[in-house]
This record gives structure tokens, C-alpha cells and sequence, in this order.
């Protein structure tokens, strides 16, 4: 049985190892955190990555997890709502269509719970070195341990470790949008009832909408700037760098900043998008943002991943597979797709992408048999 390590357990990697798994191989997810990652905005699954859902046996299960919001509001910045909607949210577009919005760290639980006995998890670990040979990937972990694997995978995200080992520095590939976003969860301080709420001035905004049947809000603030120096793992300059910025927004903003100080599971960092010339160097492989991270301004990134995964472990699967054939074959088919995605999030900056560009992207790849 070939081996694959797949370093990420987000929602990219789970997708990956369930179905590697399927195809016969032996997969083995190595996670930085300590285990799956709670937290996250809410994200959609739409067009051909719905078909992955139902064929990974989570649709009907994604379907009951959605958020339910009646509509949504937009205030200008200093709090003053400028019109409402009930037809319509920013972050899921038309409240009828068939597309699915849902928590992050739901859809992740649901595909670690199918896959937790699938595949080998070592948390609490990440990879140090990679060395390629001809039948294998040597792998030093941070821990310490060395193995052998027939295949690398990287579905480690916008900062991918597995990226900068295979395929040099994050600044060759790394495109900066012009502006940052942070992520939280709150006590829903604004008692708002499935409904999701606007704040925007010229240089920054934010949404906050309930979830956990009102008990809570997750909020996403981002403001217009330049790449910014900053440290990744340093949240309390994060938190700083935020506050400054959204400082001229009024209303509930002051509340908000102050939650935020206190927020379990904050996140923070610049909207861009990965751009490579190959996602693929003899037996490694990028999928889902390391690869070809469409940021969020596409709301398509979740839906990259799950297909992506899809793709890999099907052309992996395919009968005497191998890196010359698989890995090729895996970027033809999701190159048009990952370009149209892409594009969404670039189109039309502030208004958002089409519902023509929109259907396009969504049906812009065919899965072959399960």
C-alpha cells in the first residue's frame, strides 16, 4: 500500500486523506495545532463541490449544519443603516439558491469524524525538512521523527510550510489584494436574530452575524493597506494593528475591538491570493491554498479545497498511477477552474463577481466516477 503524508487538517487535507484513502492508499495527516482547529468565518460550498459532499456522505449532514440567516443589513460608518435586504447576504449571496453556507470548524468536524480512522494523525507537529529521491520523500518532523513516504502533499494554506521547502520563498508566489482581515468569535452582545449586520466606510469594514442559534457572533473585519510587516504568530500586534485601523468606524465598533481582546480563536491576516507556475515537483503536491489560494474575497476557497482534494485523489487512484502521469494530469484539469475562482475575487473589487463570472466558476470541472 503507497503512502502519502499530508501536511494540513483543514478542510483541504481531510477531504485529501478520506479520499486517498478510498483509492488504497495509507494516509498520514501531520497538524501543527494540537488538534482540528476550531474557530472560522462561515464559508460556502457551491456547484461541482457539492457533488464532493454528497459523495463523501456529508451533504445531508452540511444541509442541516447551514446557517440560516433571514437577511442582512448594510450601515455606513458611523453606524447608520443604509438599506436592508431579505432577499439577499453579502457572504452567501441569494438566500433560494441551492449553494451551502456553514461554519468552518462544522465542516471540518464532519470530515475529521470520517476520516479519523481512515488515516494516521500526528498533532502537535509539522515538517522541517524534505528530501526527494526517486521511489520516495524522505521527511525530517519537527519532532524529531524520520520517515519515508511515496508522496508529499501540501494542504497546509496561504503560508504553506510544504510550499516554501518544495518550491522556494513565499514571496515568489504570494500576490497581495490591498487589504487584511481578521476573524472572531463573541457573545452575541447585539441580540441579533439570524441576521447578518454591515459596517463600511471608504478605507474599512465589518460583518457580524449570529451563529449557535443566536448565542453567539462571528465577526470579520478588514481594512484597505498595503503588505504590512508583521508576525504571524504575534497576536497581540495582530489585535493592535486592527484596532488602529478600524478606530473610525462608529456604532458598535468600540464593543466590538473590545471582544476582541478576549476572543479564543482569533485569526488575522492579509487578503491575497497564491499564484504558481506548477503546484506540483516530482512526488510533492500543493492542494487548496497552498496551491492556489483564492483568498476570501472569492467565496470560493472552500470549494477550491474540497475539489482539488477530489481531483488529486482521483487521478492518484487511477490504475498504475504514478508522479509522471498522476500529478500532471491532477493541474490540467483544475487549472481552468482555479483561474475562473481566482478571477472572482479580482473582477470587481468592492462590489463583488458576477452571477454570470459566478456560474462559470462554479461549473467549471467535471468529476469523473466515484
Amino acid at each position: 500500500m503507497q503512502t502519502v503524508l499530508i501536511s494540513g487538517a483543514g478542510v483541504a487535507g481531510l477531504t485529501l486523506a478520506h479520499w486517498l484513502r478510498h483509492h488504497g492508499y495509507a494516509p498520514t495527516v501531520v497538524e501543527r495545532a494540537p488538534a482540528v482547529r476550531p474557530g472560522g468565518h462561515a464559508i460556502d460550498v457551491r456547484g461541482v463541490a457539492l457533488d464532493v459532499l454528497d459523495r463523501t456522505g456529508l451533504l445531508g449532514e452540511a444541509r442541516r449544519a447551514r446557517t440560516r440567516m433571514r437577511g442582512m443589513s448594510m450601515h455606513d460608518g458611523d453606524g447608520n443603516e443604509l438599506w436592508r435586504s431579505t432577499e439577499m447576504t453579502y457572504s452567501s449571496g441569494r438566500l433560494d439558491n441551492g449553494d451551502i453556507e456553514l461554519l468552518r470548524e462544522d465542516l471540518t468536524a464532519m470530515l475529521y469524524e470520517r476520516t479519523r480512522d481512515a488515516a494516521e494523525f500526528l498533532f502537535d507537529d509539522s515538517i522541517a525538512v524534505l528530501a526527494q529521491a526517486e521511489d520516495g520523500v524522505q521527511v525530517t518532523l519537527a519532532g524529531g521523527a524520520r520517515r519515508t513516504f511515496d508522496y508529499v502533499i501540501g494542504a497546509d494554506g496561504l503560508h504553506s510550510r510544504v510550499r516554501r521547502l518544495a518550491f522556494g520563498p513565499e514571496s515568489d508566489h504570494l500576490r497581495h489584494l490591498g487589504s487584511h482581515v481578521a476573524v472572531f468569535s463573541t457573545d452575541n452582545f447585539l441580540d441579533l436574530d439570524h441576521w447578518q449586520m454591515w459596517v463600511q466606510s471608504e478605507t474599512a469594514s465589518y460583518c457580524v452575524y449570529p451563529v449557535r442559534e443566536n448565542t453567539e457572533i462571528r465577526a470579520t473585519l478588514g481594512f484597505m493597506s498595503q503588505s504590512l510587516d508583521h508576525d504571524h504568530r504575534d497576536l497581540e500586534q495582530q489585535k493592535n494593528l486592527l484596532a488602529e485601523n478600524m478606530a473610525s468606524l462608529g456604532g458598535d465598533t468600540p464593543k466590538l475591538l473590545e471582544a476582541m481582546r478576549t476572543a479564543p480563536d482569533f485569526y488575522f491576516d492579509a487578503m491575497a491570493q497564491v499564484h504558481m507556475d506548477s503546484w506540483t515537483r516530482g512526488r510533492v503536491a500543493l492542494v487548496g491554498d497552498a496551491g492556489y489560494c483564492a483568498s476570501p474575497l472569492s467565496g470560493q476557497g472552500t470549494s477550491l479545497a474540497l475539489v482539488g482534494a477530489y481531483v488529486l485523489a482521483e487521478e492518484l487512484g487511477r490504475p498504475s498511477a504514478d508522479p509522471a502521469t498522476a500529478l500532471p494530469r491532477y493541474e490540467e484539469r483544475m487549472r481552468p477552474y482555479v483561474a475562473l475562482n481566482q478571477a472572482l475575487a479580482t473582477e470587481n473589487p468592492g462590489q463583488g463577481a458576477s452571477e454570470e463570472s459566478l456560474t462559470r466558476a462554479k461549473n467549471a470541472l467535471t468529476l469523473g466516477d466515484a
